[in-house]
């Protein structure tokens, strides 16, 4: 974990799942990510009905905008994850698919995990929006 970067869960919160309540930034150069979504570079959906194979897509595709501005998964600062439904079973299973991916160590900071109805392309089952510090 970088020095610049301070991850907190107050003793007066309840435990997470792997997140921290509180992640404290020094001052420096942030990079914010559009939605990174589950297609590939011809624009076509990767994984239509199978919201691991569109883990796996978007996982992939964070990998290659973070690089893009010098960053990796550690130097995530807060995350936003919007999964198609309302069932918590899909909504955890899908949070744990992110942990254990190659992004994971960008969800041990601040996150939000939200069930929705509907995401901006058609059979769209995942979405995630990442805030970056940069190196």
């Amino acid at each position: 974990m970088s020095p610049r970067i301070t991850r907190i869960n107050p003793d007066d919160l309840h435990p997470t799942a792997g997140y921290s309540h509180v992640t404290v930034v020094e001052a420096g150069r942030t990079a914010h990510l559009a939605g990174l979504v589950p297609l590939d570079r011809a624009e076509a959906l990767v994984g239509a009905g199978s919201l691991d194979a569109q883990i796996d897509q978007v996982a992939a595709n964070a990998l290659v905008a973070l690089a893009a501005v010098g960053a990796g998964p550690e130097d995530v600062v807060r995350s936003v994850i919007y999964v198609c439904g309302d069932e918590t079973d899909p909504l955890g299973a899908a949070w744990r698919r992110l942990t254990d991916s190659v992004i994971g160590p960008a969800f041990t900071t601040a996150s939000t995990l939200l069930g929705v109805t509907r995401l901006g392309y058609s059979g769209q089952l995942v979405e995630v929006d990442l805030t970056a510090a940069l190196p």
